[in-house]
Formats: structure tokens, C-alpha cells, sequence
């Protein structure tokens, strides 16, 4: 029998992705208690500040001083998917919207023609850990999509579908489709000019938990020429068709036929992205994706003359109060309020 798997890669940092997709970060932080200021109840010495990467005690504060994160910075030609588990976000962008979310919360942010953004882990907890866990996935888009206007939306973990299966031994595997569809269930729309908008692209991202023990069938993709990518991220072990997976991993497998999953001996996760590729030639420069250098070229340019907008708060890296619950303000002044 030929196997379902293609080929397996371990999980780096980043994790590799295949086109349309660009890369996917997994940020998972054990940060302690919160100060008054919403960073770290505890000493920042020995840490490269402004760079720490380091993970040292579990956590990391990036690019923050004070409030782990990532103070503004620019993008273009690409869009940001962003899945919180655990935690929170503050975010704020030149185009002056700003949100605070987490708890299955996703923000989807096209890039288009530059933005700049912020994204801030706040740590509201003063008694207890404020564990951060996430997934930014970057989606790429095709040449004639890579100037349009940047767009922010959020997507409520409320409304993000959840499909509960129960194999014949009652195990249970639960999938929230964060985008596509699954079994009748259709995530909440995409951007406008998003690769995942268009009818015939099949882009789908699943978070996909099963217990232990647990079978289930992952039905075949929509799309003949669909890349699907199982990224096996937490657990023991995994059996894919007849492959037994042990470590963590991304496994590329046929899109083109259903596939059952089985979980070990322990409860295990996966994350599944899928699309049809863009097929066009990718250059990268940090926060920029174009097709070409000298697109490259002009988007570093446009930034310096522009800012892409400016920025329109007094800092750099803005956090809301400590009381404030998850919420959303758009750019044209809408302001949606969620419970924390």
C-alpha cells in the first residue's frame, strides 16, 4: 500500500510551510506573574532586550521592553493569520484600529499595500501565571493582490466553528475551523482579497485535538491541487494511515484521499494548512513579500517616504488598561465588545 505521507520535516523556528503559505510561528510562553505595568513580575537581566529570543525561564520578551511583544512594525504584500489559545493581544495599527483579543480568538490582518502594526502580550494576571500560546501563520498573496488595501478583521472565538467527532470507542476529537470548511461548517469569511476568499483556492487552517486513543477520518480536500500539511505539535505520538509519527513534525500528505488519524497514548494536537498554490516567485525581505527585488526595492522605499500611513500613537508599543476586556475597533470608528 503507498503511504499517505509525502515526506516529514521537524518543527523549527519557524515552522516551514508550503506555498500559499510562507511560514507559520508556534509562540508558546510560560510568563509569570504581571506587574503594574503589564510586563513580567520578575528580573529582565542577562536578557538582550529589544532582541530576546532566548526563551530563558520559559518565556521570551521579543522585540519588547516592557511588555513582551512586537512594538510597530511594517508589512506588505502578504497577510498575517493570527490564532490565540491562551493569553492575550494588544494590537494597534497605522490604519488606527486597535483590538485587545485571545481565548480562540483569531485576527486577520491583509498587509496589501503596507501597514504597520503592533502586537503586545499584555500580562493581566498579578496572582498567577499568564501563559501565552499562539499561532501567526503568514498567508501569501498573488502579484495582483499585493498592493491592495491593507484590511483588519477579527474573528471571534465565539464564532469560529467547532466540530466535536466520536469514534466508535467514544474518543473524541474536536477540529475548530479557523478557515474553509468542515462537515457543514463554514469558518467566518476571510478578508475580501485574501488567497482564502477566492472559491477555488481550498485554503483551510483546522486546529485539530484528539484524545487519546481517539480515530478520525480527515475527509479528502475540495481541490485537486490542494498541498495539505499536518503540523504535529503536541502530544506523544501520532498514526497517520499506517505511518506512526513519534516526534513533532510538519508531514506533508495527499490531499486527495481521506486519511484516518489516530492518536497515542496521550491526548495530541495537529494543525492542519492546506491551499492551492499561488505558483508565482517569492521574494522576501523581513516584513515584505513581493514577487520580485525590485519590487523589494520599492516597498522598502514607499516605507521610508511614507510609513505606509504614519503612526498615530504616542508610543510604540501601546497596551490597553488592565481592566479592559477582549474588544475591536475598526478603522472606520466600529468598536465590537466581547466578554473576557
Amino acid at each position: 500500500m503507498t503511504s499517505p505521507v509525502i515526506s516529514t520535516e521537524p518543527l523549527g523556528f519557524p515552522w516551514a510551510t508550503a506555498d500559499p503559505f510562507l511560514f507559520c510561528v508556534h509562540h508558546n510562553d510560560a510568563y509569570p506573574e504581571g506587574n503594574d505595568k503589564l510586563g513580567p513580575r520578575a528580573s529582565l537581566t542577562g536578557r538582550d532586550i529589544g532582541q530576546d529570543f532566548s526563551g530563558r525561564d520559559g518565556w521570551s520578551m521579543y522585540h519588547g521592553d516592557v511588555v513582551p511583544g512586537f512594538p510597530q512594525h511594517p508589512h506588505r504584500g502578504f497577510e498575517t493569520v493570527t490564532l490565540v489559545r491562551s493569553g492575550y493581544i494588544d494590537h494597534s495599527d497605522s490604519l488606527g484600529a486597535t483590538a485587545r483579543f485571545g481565548r480562540g480568538d483569531a485576527q486577520w490582518l491583509t498587509a496589501g499595500a503596507g501597514i504597520v502594526h503592533c502586537e503586545m502580550f499584555p500580562l493581566l494576571e498579578e496572582t498567577k501565571p499568564n501563559p501565552v500560546e499562539l499561532f501567526q501563520i503568514w498567508l501569501n498573496l498573488p502579484g495582483e493582490d499585493k498592493l491592495v488595501a491593507p484590511h483588519f478583521a477579527m474573528l471571534w472565538g465565539e464564532d469560529i466553528p467547532q466540530r466535536v467527532f466520536t469514534d466508535d470507542a467514544g474518543r473524541v476529537t474536536r477540529v475548530t475551523v479557523v478557515a474553509g470548511q468542515l462537515d457543514g461548517s463554514r469558518a467566518p469569511s476571510p478578508p475580501p482579497r485574501s488567497w482564502a476568499s477566492r472559491s477555488d483556492t481550498d485554503v483551510a487552517i483546522w486546529s485539530i485535538r484528539l484524545s487519546a486513543g481517539a480515530k478520525w477520518m480527515l475527509p479528502c480536500a475540495a481541490g485537486s491541487a490542494t498541498v495539505r500539511n499536518l503540523y504535529f505539535f503536541a502530544g506523544p505520538s501520532v498514526k497517520i494511515g499506517e505511518h506512526q509519527q513519534k516526534s513533532h513534525a510538519g508531514i506533508e500528505v495527499k490531499a486527495s484521499i481521506d486519511l484516518e488519524i489516530q492518536a497515542g497514548d496521550g491526548e495530541c494536537e495537529i494543525l492542519l494548512l492546506q491551499g492551492r498554490p499561488i505558483g508565482e516567485p517569492v521574494a522576501q525581505y523581513g516584513p515584505f513579500v513581493m514577487n520580485t527585488r525590485a519590487e523589494i526595492e520599492q516597498a522598502i522605499a514607499d516605507y521610508r517616504r511614507t510609513q505606509f500611513g504614519g503612526w498615530p500613537w504616542p508610543v510604540n508599543d501601546p497596551v490597553h488598561p488592565r481592566g479592559e476586556g477582549r474588544f475591536a475597533k475598526h478603522a472606520d470608528g466600529e468598536v465590537e465588545r466581547r466578554d473576557r
